[in-house]
């Protein structure tokens, strides 16, 4: 049986933690950074064949960031404990962009909340649907895509939509999706969707207080235009 190749056998300016110290984290391949959480591999794999392993078998890094532990430790080689480090390392990573996200203060327009995703939507190419989950003093507290795709009540369902809203503790969303033909004026079904989540969300008392349309850096508000 062939030896795998282990960290200490790739010359020392190839390994990861070298590489990292010598152009800096953010010249790493997400494969290395990868292998550098997991720290060491086994006697099948390298960190490095690990990392690879990982990615390949969820895909892409935000559907691994996703991964529950029971999945993760499902991949050949990645143990508990292995599994119990990415998990917490990209807990940090949200919560992260959760602490950011308070800093973008309070949203007390619909221009305030279109500027927070302006720039992020404007030049998608596909249709996202986000929300902006707001606390009771209409702070941020993070935004959170829903779905991609053509908006449309059965994608976006109220339990998977509120299900986050209810996990931060939310008192209010702002619903936002782009129309990438630039074209605001709202469809059918963004209109019933719009009714249908805020009569979910006056149930569960968690208010939407507007949907927003972006597109071509303009927007549209269904709360400015009476909609909502």
């Amino acid at each position: 049986m062939r030896r795998p190749i282990r960290m200490k056998d790739l010359p020392r300016e190839e390994r990861p933690r070298e590489r990292l110290i010598r152009h800096g984290v953010e010249r790493l391949a997400n494969k290395e950074l990868l292998a550098i959480l997991l720290r060491t591999g086994n006697q099948r794999d390298s960190a490095l064949s690990l990392a690879e392993k990982l990615l390949a078998r969820f895909g892409s890094l935000p559907n691994l960031a996703s991964a529950s532990f029971e999945e993760l430790v499902k991949v050949n080689g990645i143990g508990p404990a292995k599994a119990a480090d990415i998990l917490a390392a990209f807990e940090l990573a949200k919560r992260l962009a959760d602490a950011r996200m308070e800093y973008q203060g309070v949203v007390n327009s619909p221009s305030d909340a279109a500027q927070l995703v302006l720039r992020e939507l404007s030049m998608a190419d596909k249709e996202h649907f986000m929300i902006i989950m707001l606390n009771t003093k209409n702070r941020v507290i993070a935004k959170k895509v829903i779905s991609i795709g053509h908006l449309q009540a059965s994608l976006v369902h109220p339990r998977e939509m509120f299900k986050e809203a209810i996990r931060r503790s939310s008192a209010a969303v702002i619903l936002v999706h782009n129309h990438p033909s630039g074209d605001l004026t709202p469809s059918r079904d963004d209109i019933t969707t719009t009714e249908r989540l805020r009569e979910a969300g006056s149930l569960l008392g968690i208010d939407v207080l507007d949907h927003i349309i972006v597109g071509d850096n303009r927007y549209f508000s269904f709360r400015e235009q009476g909609l909502l």
